[in-house]
């Protein structure tokens, strides 16, 4: 029978950024090409964009930049929640905001990372009807782009409890691994699932490729 959870967005944003030199969450979404003006949107408000339709509400995994990233996610809906100790790496991020997940609510979330280019709402919509139709021993729609998996995921509330029950140094990846029989990947045409922009090379790059909108 088919499903229909009610989601929530996760943002994690919490890292310094320091390959970068400059928090990605702040950083002009699309990048800035000679001759043309600057966007006015950032990765994370586009982020927010690209999950608004598709949850009821996001959250917004901070760590010490909550200062300068709390009011881009106020004034695009969001909300922020505090990762008191990033330096235990971006899985205990991901624990806090499925912490509060589950204290709204909610037993099923669409997570992403703030160094991935934000996808389209149209990727994000087509990986939610993925996990809608799906049987109940799939736990999680992970996109696929290129024989690479990616972001934004889709966790339902069984690899959710798994994840809370893990140490803070665990990898989602790891466990989603353990459990394959439980996550089904769907191919989309949405390069931006895999790439990771870490550095201003990778960053200036993304100008050769075409942006869909959010």
């Amino acid at each position: 029978m088919p499903r229909a959870p009610s989601f929530a967005g996760v943002i994690l944003a919490a890292g310094e950024s320091s390959r970068m030199g400059a928090d990605k969450a702040l950083l002009p979404w699309p990048p800035q090409v000679p001759g043309q003006a600057p966007s006015n949107q950032t990765f994370l408000s586009s982020a927010i964009g690209s999950l608004m339709l598709s949850t009821d509400f996001i959250l917004i995994v901070a760590g010490k930049n909550e200062a300068a990233l709390a009011p881009i996610a106020y004034a695009h809906g969001a909300s922020v929640v505090i990762n008191p100790d990033p330096s235990r790496g971006q899985f205990s991020s991901l624990q806090v905001g499925l912490h509060e997940v589950l204290n709204r609510g909610r037993d099923a979330a669409i997570i992403t990372l703030i160094d991935r280019p934000p996808v389209s709402t149209a990727t994000v919509l087509l990986l939610r009807e993925a996990y809608e139709s799906a049987p109940p021993n799939i736990w999680a729609v992970i996109p696929e782009f290129s024989g690479k998996h990616g972001h934004p995921y889709l966790a339902g509330r069984e690899l959710i409890e798994l994840f809370l029950q893990a140490a803070p140094t665990a990898s989602a990846r790891e466990i989603e691994h353990n459990h394959q029989n439980h996550v089904r990947y769907v191919p989309v045409s949405d390069p931006f699932v895999a790439l990771n922009i870490n550095t201003p090379e990778d960053y200036a790059a993304l100008t050769a490729l075409p942006v869909q909108p959010v």
